[in-house]
């Protein structure tokens, strides 16, 4: 709530309704994904220019009291080798929200049990390829097994529903893609397919590479029939299979754009919040937690920052302008 006591919805220019943080907690990743970051040469951000937990749960606390988010998502990097994740969980959770994390799994088998103790609702897995000798070259690590692993526990763990994430990319993974529809069905988990982007460290994003979410639709609905379901607020379009044997989604960030709903801000690990997952300015909040700006400043510099968003990611424009940080830097 504000100041006076009454809830303001965080509104854009466009009427767009804000509900959903994505909080990054890292910028460090115990994997190298291929369209993610480099082999190597990555300059990492110095402890103390991240934020502290304490500062993640006050900026927290205001989307959710003053401006009515029912959504945080934690992210990184890899938000699970941010030390004592749990603890940041035990601090969000009792503000009521949906509370997920974003992961590549590797060390979730060690640590579901306790995320869902200290209060996380769910999970999404980020995974590519289900076969060792590829999953190997896209991530630059072995380490098939315990992602697996982690996505088994964190089901055990009740971390429901448990999502794995796969983007597309042509020439690259498109053959798993009935594959991972197997897979879903049989782990009991919802497998969401999401187009390629251009947020490659490397600067090698080709549309060509991108696989539209109808062909993925329509080469699952082959051989497992699909009805379309309608659309909530979920990014993904939701297809459930005839058969009662779950549900797939598609995310067609490139070919069908969800802009016009779009309700995500994000917070960089390092304190730099975002009005746009391909923005290319950034409100320094760091600066105004430590310098002793109160609630109503931080409330402040979420409404400008929102009030400025563009009407979309500009993604097929002629002049599309890349963001000058890489996925992992951003946040997922």
């Amino acid at each position: 709530m504000s100041s006076t006591g009454v809830l303001t919805p965080l509104v854009d220019g466009y009427g767009r309704v804000h509900r959903d943080l994505r909080i990054s907690v890292t910028d460090r990743c115990n994997f190298r994904c291929t369209y993610c970051m480099p082999a190597e040469g990555m300059v990492w951000q110095p402890r103390d220019h991240l934020l502290s937990f304490e500062e993640i749960e006050r900026v927290a606390r205001v989307a959710v009291e003053r401006f009515g988010f029912d959504s945080i998502r934690l992210t990184g990097g890899e938000p699970t080798v941010r030390a004592r994740l749990p603890l940041l969980v035990e601090r969000l959770a009792p503000l009521g929200v949906d509370l997920s994390l974003t992961t590549n799994g590797s060390l979730l088998g060690a640590m579901a049990h306790d995320l869902a103790a200290a209060g996380l609702d769910r999970v999404n897995v980020s995974l590519d390829s289900l076969r060792p000798e590829r999953f190997a070259a896209l991530t630059r690590r072995d380490d098939l097994p315990r992602v697996l692993q982690g996505i088994r526990a964190a089901v055990a763990a009740g971390l429901a529903p448990v999502k794995v994430n796969v983007v597309v990319v042509r020439g690259s993974n498109d053959d798993e893609v009935v594959d991972f529809a197997r897979f879903g069905r049989d782990e009991g988990v919802r497998v969401r397919f999401i187009e390629f982007m251009p947020l490659d460290a490397d600067h090698h994003w080709d549309r060509s590479a991108v696989v539209p979410s109808a062909e993925i639709v329509a080469a699952i609905g082959a051989e497992f029939p699909l009805q379309r379901l309608t659309r909530d607020h979920d990014p993904a379009q939701r297809h459930r299979y005839l058969d009662g044997g779950g549900e797939i989604g598609v995310i067609g960030s490139v070919t069908e754009p969800f802009c016009a709903s779009c309700d995500r801000v994000r917070l960089t690990a390092d304190g730099q919040l975002r009005a746009c997952l391909f923005a290319t300015d950034e409100t320094d909040l760091r600066a105004l937690l430590r310098g002793g700006a109160d609630d109503d400043g931080l409330a402040a510099a979420l409404e400008a920052t929102v009030g400025s968003k563009w009407a979309g990611h500009g993604i097929s424009d002629v002049h599309f302008i890349r963001p000058s940080r890489s996925m992992s830097e951003i946040g997922g």
